[in-house]
């Protein structure tokens, strides 16, 4: 055999460790590929919904939420209103959410001195910024 063909055979070893590397390489291209086909160019798209249970405690009441970030980008310092109105008297609360990712949601809860099931709650996104 000729130098050539010692260098054009390869052994075993050499040829698993290609497959194995080739394999790698195409999992990442395909992941960045997929992740740049699916990647959503919207800007965050924010919803705030009430939970049910209301609670009573020491004469306050609380009241949980959760705000969803259903849109493509990120949102930072989201605003959440709450403005309970009973009888022309009007109660207000406000939380501020540092960080809401794509996908993401957090919780919380106001908390009223008048109890929201004899009155009017509304639950609202004020405001954001993008980072």
């Amino acid at each position: 055999m000729t130098k050539t063909e010692q260098q054009l055979k390869r052994s075993i070893a050499e040829w698993i460790t290609f497959s194995i590397a080739s394999f790698i390489l195409a999992i990442i291209v395909s992941l960045v590929g997929y992740t740049w086909l699916n990647e959503k160019n919207q800007p965050p798209i924010l919803s705030v919904t009430k939970k049910q249970t209301i609670r009573e405690i020491n004469g306050q009441f609380y009241v949980p939420f959760e705000v969803v970030n259903s849109g493509g980008d990120t949102a930072e310092s989201v605003q959440i209103m709450a403005e309970l109105l009973i009888n022309g008297i009007t109660e207000t609360g406000e939380q501020q959410i540092d960080f809401l990712s794509s996908g993401e949601s957090e919780e919380g809860a106001f908390i009223f001195s008048h109890n929201p099931r004899q009155g009017q709650l509304n639950l609202r996104v004020g405001s954001y910024k993008l980072p």
